[in-house]
């Protein structure tokens, strides 16, 4: 999908706010969800919170047709959704013994919570905190290695989760979890970062495009028939609810893997620049942040107060914010973005002014959040909402 640059209809609608803040666009929000469900063909989608920590729209997402449970990334948090949210399946392991605690504590917490498990040690920690006789049962979900082993010289391509990568691995953990008392299989993750979380129409990488896009598919056939095998003999042990997969970047081909229930999502929504890169969709920017001029060190040079907000993974340009508006404004190579100031050089920066506000992007979904007790949320010209984020509401799970 495609829209009109939204930075000046953003300032004219927060024109009596004072930087820093940060916005979500109504309109791009909900085309950014309706493409969500139609990438996702039918299959539902777990809303993965990590990448919105806004628990509002969590709640008013899986109020919607197509959208069905919490893919949370702690245990803590986990617990707190589950107070208005239902099926929440945690996507790590947990070695929190007071939240194992609290989680053995309650009936409704234990019947709506999955906790992730890769390892005997991870089911060993959670009966030494509280034994089996005295606790209901803990759902928990095996998460099978999607990384993929590709030809030399690339080797292994994928992100370091879960030691169990063949079907015979996962079989015999999930016999253990039939086997102990206070357990129940409940589920099956595999998350294919190489394919969901690598950009393939990068600007100015052709080459590195071509090759990311090579891998892409081969990847994708591979995990397909691993997974495949194993979700058949994990099913002879016990009856999976659900097997999720996939994440923002490879909804259509997760989706399309006949073993899998279920997508994760959730980066799309809010659209990050580092989503603008992807060939198989185009979210439209949904949320941004303004920062104020605060300097001018030289008459082309403005300074912005804060702004290193910057993503997870591989340090480089790609996790760092982009400045949209005004256009022409980049930052220092030597400071780039940093914690309480962002110079920005380039002509347009010669009309501005101290008390002007500039707009930026954050590169993934997720860290904006943690930067802003709100987000005004922008209809049309108009500022229609404040809804909290985590922080708003005091949370910091991570």
């Amino acid at each position: 999908m495609t829209t009109a640059a939204p930075w000046k209809r953003w300032s004219a609608a927060t024109a009596e706010l004072d930087p820093p803040f940060a916005v979500l666009d109504r309109g791009a929000f909900e085309a950014n969800a309706a493409d969500l469900l139609r990438r996702a063909g039918g299959l539902p989608i777990r809303v993965a919170s990590k990448s919105l920590r806004v628990r509002s729209i969590i709640e008013a997402l899986l109020a919607r047709p197509g959208f069905r449970g919490v893919l949370a990334y702690t245990l803590p948090e986990a617990l707190w959704l589950s107070e208005t949210c239902s099926d929440v399946v945690v996507g790590y392991p947990t070695a929190d013994r007071g939240a194992i605690a609290a989680l053995a504590a309650s009936e409704p917490a234990a019947a709506e919570i999955t906790l992730m498990v890769d390892d005997v040690a991870q089911l060993d920690l959670i009966d030494a905190v509280a034994a089996p006789a005295t606790r209901p049962t803990i759902r928990v979900c095996l998460e099978l290695d999607a990384s993929w082993q590709a030809p030399p010289p690339l080797g292994r391509l994928g992100v370091w989760r879960s030691p169990l990568r063949t079907p015979e691995q996962v079989r015999a953990l999930a016999e253990e979890v039939v086997r102990r008392p206070g357990f129940a299989l409940a589920g099956l993750m595999g998350y294919e970062a190489q394919i969901a979380g690598v950009a393939d129409r990068v600007p100015g990488r052709r080459a590195m495009n071509a090759l990311v896009g090579w891998m892409k598919p081969r990847s994708g056939a591979e995990l397909a028939a691993r997974r495949a095998e194993t979700v058949a003999s994990v099913s002879q042990v016990a009856d999976l609810e659900f097997v999720n997969g996939g994440g923002s970047g490879s909804v259509e081909s997760t989706a399309g893997d006949g073993s899998v229930t279920e997508v994760a999502a959730g980066s799309a929504l809010f659209a990050g620049h580092y989503f603008d890169s992807y060939a198989s969709f185009s979210p439209a920017p949904a949320t941004g942040f303004a920062l104020s001029v605060v300097r001018k060190p030289r008459p082309d040079c403005a300074t912005v107060l804060g702004g290193g907000w910057i993503a997870s993974g591989p340090p480089g340009l790609d996790r760092v914010p982009r400045v949209v508006f005004p256009e022409g404004l980049r930052m220092v190579p030597r400071e780039m973005a940093g914690e309480v100031q962002t110079p920005l050089e380039g002509q347009a920066a010669r009309s501005l002014r101290v008390g002007d506000r500039v707009w930026l992007r954050h590169a993934k979904s997720g860290e904006l959040s943690e930067h802003v007790d709100e987000f005004a949320v922008v209809d049309g010209s108009s500022v229609v909402d404040r809804i909290p984020t985590y922080r708003g509401e005091g949370k910091a799970f991570l």
